[in-house]
């Protein structure tokens, strides 16, 4: 276990002063923003990192970017652009385009791959 790893866990455990008479409870930084109190749905930003997260999670690959998004009636829809598999060199290295379907909270409902192409290569003219 290294030293950053106990210093992160003591920080967390830590009470600031006056802390056990705050009325609001202590939230971590990831959770900040994605409450979806009164029914409101979670920040943009909130639902982007929470996809990527989550879609990386589900298939073991780092999501690069969102290339598009848009607000549903069911919830959220976006295409993430995931690094499917490293090459050298990097224009040549395999990349999988995702439509990953979230609900209005933000959690992940479903997703599939709907490309797959070289980094290098830019889409035909239509």
């Amino acid at each position: 276990m290294s030293n950053t790893e106990n210093t992160s866990q003591s920080q967390k455990t830590r009470k600031t002063p006056g802390s056990e008479d705050s009325q609001e409870p202590q939230e971590s930084h990831e959770n900040k923003g994605s409450s979806t109190a009164g029914g409101r749905r979670p920040a943009l930003m909130d639902v982007l990192r929470q996809a990527r997260a989550q879609l990386a999670e589900l298939t073991g690959l780092e999501p690069e970017s969102v290339s598009s998004f848009e607000q549903t009636e069911d919830g959220w829809s976006l295409e993430v652009e995931v690094l499917e598999l490293s090459r050298v060199p990097d224009t040549m290295s395999l990349m999988g385009s995702y439509q990953v379907e979230l609900d209005p909270q933000g959690q992940l409902t479903g997703y599939r791959r709907v490309r797959r192409y070289e980094r290098g290569r830019a889409d035909a003219r239509r």
